[in-house]
């Protein structure tokens, strides 16, 4: 049940979060949130604060009630991870609806309001705003306006553009209760087969560092405050640089290097983030190969478990005192169905869970992403091998969030609110025209484009939906009876379905198959051909630039707006955030942390046509 609202005989409203009738400090809203920290940490038991070191997923349950068995992801009933583990931080997945949503994330508010001092829930969330679906990086938009992915922000080379999304999407979290993004993801996209960099803001340091700013004051605000929802800056110190760019979620991938030197480079970002007092900093799971800074050889350990990383340059270095919070499943293996992703330990394997836990609180980390092993934790208090003193290190800093938030003043949201305010119209259209002008036009032979000018051309349509088409054109059944074609492809990958989440992963060659190219060749004889590239990571377009009449590629637009890119009723107008790689060979050969690195690119950084 909610805590009581009272009113004390001065006129102070206030919850009565521990139920005793008065207004202790911590429950005081005239007090600073360093003084209310003070005195709730002075009252809770050690299984309450073993509590706030974890933050996990959990699963709405259907018509927005709380979800009493585990779910595809999340591994325990809601009511047992809330009141017996004395968990307060969760990233939600799912949410079908904006009512749903906010009556859930109230339902959950209420559970916790019924612990012994009623400390809040902090709903987390991955990005949800793009079209990525990767329960381990992103969600599609559902009911949120829908945009480009940050790839494609970034491709709009405009920092108050940054800053207006990031104000709607934060007004979107905050009416159906979300406080905080576990982003935005800054690290620097250079080894260009890596799998993640549709979240990036591409890899210009200098572009990257300003979008950063922006998007933390857009979600955050000049200072963290019952409006800001609270960010988590990562992959700290940089997750770009990956070994022949397989991601650090898997075993193969676990390895960072920097042959080109360029490590500080990578860290640019994350100065300007501390500066803007980002409310968190994630380390990623990758392992430095063969980094040494000032002289001293960086341990060949996963960031989270690296004390120089984490408390070396972090903390002492570069002054940060915010939360640190771990990527997720450190320590334990995650088993889903018949499936298992193992623990992300790199460099420690060999140790047991409580070593991991270890060394992960001796590095600096002050809570566990995707965890809820608080028996651990407990055990090792319990047995003199970490100290109270080190669990409230910690929780200091987590509960400082909360209060910072508003959250222990009022944690609840208005459901018809959440419906008016998620997925507004107007939110929705500026979306749409983000993703219009954010695609980028690379080659316009003969001035193609823009396309649908005049009478009503016959289309010839691969990979485009026919109800968003008829608006512009007639359909063709074959290129040979149409006046042009539009072909609309994704980038290559190499499908792999072994470990959990790897099918949702696009790694491996960049290279698109020879049948495909043929094709299309075959197509681009008989008429004109436009084809449109979703660039989730930098596809080599060499084959296709001898015959396409126009290649384009966007970071996430629905047909819709491809189609008002390439009509010009949204001028097209973005430009590459990364360099599009003439062969395989180039990127082979590239140094993986160096921006700029393969050998003369087919199309650079920077490159995008106007049309009309």
């Amino acid at each position: 049940m909610r805590a009581e609202d009272r009113t004390t005989e001065e006129g102070v409203r206030f919850r009565d979060l521990n139920g005793n009738g008065i207004m202790d400090p911590y429950e005081d809203p005239r007090l600073g949130a360093e003084e209310r920290v003070d005195d709730l940490l002075a009252r809770l038991s050690i299984e309450e604060k073993a509590g706030l070191l974890f933050h996990t997923v959990i699963e709405i349950g259907e018509g927005g009630e709380l979800r009493e068995e585990p779910g595809a992801i999340s591994k325990s009933p809601t009511s047992q991870v809330v009141r017996d583990k004395h968990l307060t931080h969760f990233n939600v997945h799912g949410m079908r609806t904006a009512r749903e949503g906010a009556r859930w994330s109230n339902l959950l508010q209420e559970l916790a309001a019924g612990t012994p001092h009623g400390i809040p829930v902090t709903i987390s969330t991955d990005p949800r705003h793009a079209f990525v679906e990767n329960s381990g990086v992103a969600f599609a938009a559902g009911p949120f306006s829908q945009w480009p992915e940050p790839l494609g922000l970034a491709a709009l080379d405009d920092v108050e553009q940054v800053r207006r999304f990031a104000r709607i999407a934060g007004r979107e979290y905050r009416a159906v209760g979300i406080r905080m993004a576990l982003h935005p993801q800054v690290d620097l996209p250079t080894e260009a087969r890596w799998g993640r960099q549709a979240q990036t803001l591409g890899y210009d340091a200098d572009r990257v560092t300003a979008m950063t700013g922006a998007y933390l004051e857009g979600f955050q605000g000049a200072e963290l405050g019952p409006e800001s929802v609270a960010c988590i800056t990562k992959h700290f110190p940089g997750g770009g640089p990956q070994l022949d760019g397989e991601d650090a979620h898997f075993p193969y991938g676990r390895e960072q290097v920097y042959p080109g030197g360029r490590f500080e480079e990578h860290l640019r970002p994350f100065v300007e983030a501390i500066r803007r007092k980002t409310a968190g900093i994630m380390p990623y799971y990758g392992m430095p190969v063969g980094l040494v800074r000032h002289g001293d050889p960086i341990e060949e350990v996963g960031f989270s478990y690296s004390r120089q990383i984490v408390t070396g340059l972090l903390r002492e270095e570069l002054g940060y005192d915010g939360v640190v919070l771990s990527d997720w499943e450190l320590i334990n293996d995650n088993h889903v169905g018949d499936q298992v992703l193992p623990a992300r330990a790199w460099g420690v394997e060999e140790l047991a869970p409580r070593e991991r836990m270890l060394r992960l609180l001796d590095a600096g980390v002050d809570q566990f992403g995707g965890e809820e092993c608080v028996e651990l934790l407990l055990d090792l208090v319990a047995k003199g091998e970490v100290s109270e003193e080190r669990i409230d290190e910690s929780a200091r800093r987590i509960l400082r969030v909360k209060f910072l938030l508003g959250l222990f003043d009022d944690p609840y949201v208005d459901e018809d609110e959440a419906e008016r305010i998620v997925g507004a119209a107007e939110f929705r259209a500026e979306g749409e025209r983000a993703q219009a002008a954010s695609v980028t036009v690379l080659q316009n032979r003969d001035r193609t484009l823009p396309l649908f000018q005049g009478q009503r051309p016959r289309v010839y349509a691969e990979g485009v939906a026919a109800e968003a088409l008829a608006a512009y054109a007639d359909a063709a059944a074959a290129p040979e009876d149409a006046d042009v074609a539009l072909v609309r492809i994704g980038a290559p990958f190499e499908p792999r379905d072994d470990l959990f989440l790897e099918a949702w992963f696009h790694q491996g060659s960049l290279d698109f198959p020879p049948g495909l190219v043929a094709r299309l060749r075959r197509v681009a004889a008989h008429c004109p051909l436009v084809i449109v590239v979703n660039l989730d990571r930098p596809a080599i377009l060499t084959p296709f630039v001898p015959f396409a009449a126009a290649i384009a590629v966007e970071y996430g637009s629905s047909d819709t707006a491809v189609l008002a890119a390439l009509s010009g009723r949204i001028p097209p107008r973005g430009v590459l955030p990364v360099d599009i790689p003439r062969s395989m060979d180039a990127v082979r050969a590239a140094f993986a942390d160096v921006p700029d690195g393969t050998e003369d690119p087919v199309f650079r950084r920077g490159t995008g046509l106007t049309i009309g």
